[in-house]
């Protein structure tokens, strides 16, 4: 590989690369959840791993270009913040696949990228690692003059499994916030949960937050 790759065999394996990435952006893509959603980092990633094929090609067996090259790139600073560890594993997915087309194990690239996509699918599929309970965020206003440690007790006890306040807050004069953790019961109706909810805080704002462990901001 000192002698480098021809023309052909270099547009073939950045090709390759570029293919093999844009599959895994889909399945990234697909299997996504939450509100974190970037296409710039699936930008990033295609063209992280079309780059390291390049850079992989470029220092084939040569140990002074793998020194330089190393020496060259860690100028480089990323200011972003990586808000998901998940996207740390796509990214080093990306990079793998770039070195194996890099160094010519162009099969190994490529079955690595069907498994790797296949694991990714199947992962997102069947909620490997997801939790089966119902735990979600409940806010509720109340008027200040309730007493709020024991007006909810006979819906909480009909609708929940476990409850927890997270926190009391005064919002207006005579209004209380109320944010609690809770665990519907499996058979919980949630319209008539919240219909009976706000007919016990006469009338104040009652909201439930689904899905919250799946929020990144």
């Amino acid at each position: 590989m000192d002698g480098g790759f021809g023309v052909w065999e270099t547009l073939f394996a950045l090709s390759l690369s570029f293919a093999l990435n844009l599959l895994l952006a889909y399945f990234y893509r697909q299997t996504h959840r939450g509100l974190s959603y970037s296409v710039s980092f699936v930008h990033a990633m295609i063209l992280m791993g079309v780059t390291v094929s390049i850079i992989m090609l470029i220092i084939g067996s040569n140990i002074a270009r793998a020194f330089t090259l190393v020496g060259a790139l860690s100028i480089i600073r990323f200011r972003n913040a990586v808000k998901d560890s998940r996207d740390v594993a796509f990214i080093f997915v990306a990079m793998a696949i770039g070195m194996g087309v890099g160094t010519g194990f162009y099969a190994t690239a490529v079955i690595f990228a069907l498994f790797a996509s296949g694991m990714i699918y199947l992962l997102s599929r069947f909620e490997v690692g997801a939790t089966v309970r119902r735990e979600v965020l409940l806010k509720v206003n109340v008027p200040g003059h309730l007493d709020y440690h024991t007006v909810f007790d006979t819906v909480f006890y009909q609708y929940l499994r476990e409850t927890s306040l997270l926190s009391v807050e005064t919002i207006h004069d005579d209004v209380v916030e109320l944010v609690y953790s809770i665990e519907l019961k499996r058979q919980a109706d949630e319209a008539q949960f919240l219909e009976q909810l706000r007919g016990t805080a006469q009338g104040g704002k009652v909201a439930l937050l689904i899905g919250q462990q799946q929020i990144n901001v």
